[in-house]
């Protein structure tokens, strides 16, 4: 018997290859609404591969999201495409290691407390250099890739963190990821180490979200610090995370699909519909689903019963 099953890899394959090529069979709005599901998926996937197994309450995505748009709009005219998201990704995983071996010893609120602090600190710094150097705030992209580049661009890198994900959580990291989540002091006691376990995991997501932004910043064509480093892109990748499951890896998959189309279909019609039924399902979840909305189909599957083994002799 197989030690894990190639399903998931599967999965991810055909649907990675059916996705692509929607953006030429559907309308340009609707081709609008997967890119911000491909974004989430990749955000919410990421950041649930460190902190859903570890616990930790990370507020920096937003952090690491802004400065992957930046590395994009400097380096966007002197680098080719694919180098600079590899650029994107690299500098904020750069800043999430130093930031890291500050912040990771913390736990609970003051954690997720200093990583939001932390990207305040990296928006107004951002800002002050900006004005600086620049003497404006904001940077404008001229040369930009077409739009179907960018939505393969973010296909690839949330079929990467979906595939990271499944990587690590059936790796010795990903179990050593999960001992610091379930009980840290005595994976220290087993030989883990938590301190560099944490900040390679913080790592991994912190490139993804860099690699995210630099694709998306193309997308506005005009960049600010109070854009791309927005609360509410990390409050959205938190709560998508927390709603689909942190601990699975199809529930912050599933949650962003449905929040992107709730986005969409809400924020025309009820602006401040959406976040009211973010915070409402938050609720539920947290009251009836602890887990998020992968309880469901793992309440499902330990619910259907074994198939009963064959018996020598019949047939």
């Amino acid at each position: 018997m197989k030690l894990h099953s190639n399903k998931p890899w599967l999965a991810l394959a055909a649907g990675t290859a059916v996705v692509g090529t929607l953006p030429w069979l559907v309308s340009e709005f609707m081709a609008s609404v997967l890119l911000s599901c491909l974004m989430y998926i990749a955000l919410a996937t990421s950041w649930s591969l460190f902190c859903g197994a570890t616990r930790y309450l990370s507020l920096a995505t937003s952090a690491f999201f802004g400065i992957g748009a930046y590395a994009s709009a400097t380096l966007l005219g002197s680098l080719p495409w694919p180098l600079v998201i590899v650029a994107g990704a690299l500098i904020a995983a750069v800043v999430a290691v130093v930031m890291g071996a500050a912040v990771l010893h913390l736990r609970g609120t003051y954690f997720a407390v200093l990583t939001f602090g932390m990207t305040e600190l990296i928006r107004h710094a951002v800002t002050f250099v900006e004005k600086q150097v620049s003497g404006t705030v904001g940077r404008v992209l001229t040369v930009v890739p077409s739009n179907e580049t960018v939505y393969l661009t973010v296909l690839l890198i949330a079929a990467g963190a979906i595939a990271t994900a499944i990587a690590v959580q059936r790796s010795r990291f990903g179990l050593a990821l999960s001992g610091i989540g379930a009980d840290e002091q005595r994976a220290q006691t087993l030989g883990v180490d938590t301190r560099l376990a944490k900040i390679a995991g913080f790592g991994i997501t912190a490139a993804f979200a860099g690699a995210v932004g630099a694709a998306m910043a193309v997308r506005w064509t005009y960049i600010e610090p109070a854009a791309v480093f927005s609360p509410f892109i990390g409050f959205q990748t938190v709560l998508i995370a927390l709603i689909g499951g942190a601990a699975s890896i199809g529930g912050p998959v599933l949650a962003a699909i449905v929040f992107s189309l709730l986005a969409e279909t809400l924020r025309l019609q009820l602006p401040y519909g959406y976040m009211m039924v973010l915070g409402l399902l938050l609720i539920l979840c947290v009251m009836y689903l602890p887990n998020g909305l992968a309880t469901l189909w793992q309440r499902k599957r330990a619910a259907t019963p074994a198939a009963p083994a064959t018996e020598a002799g019949h047939v």
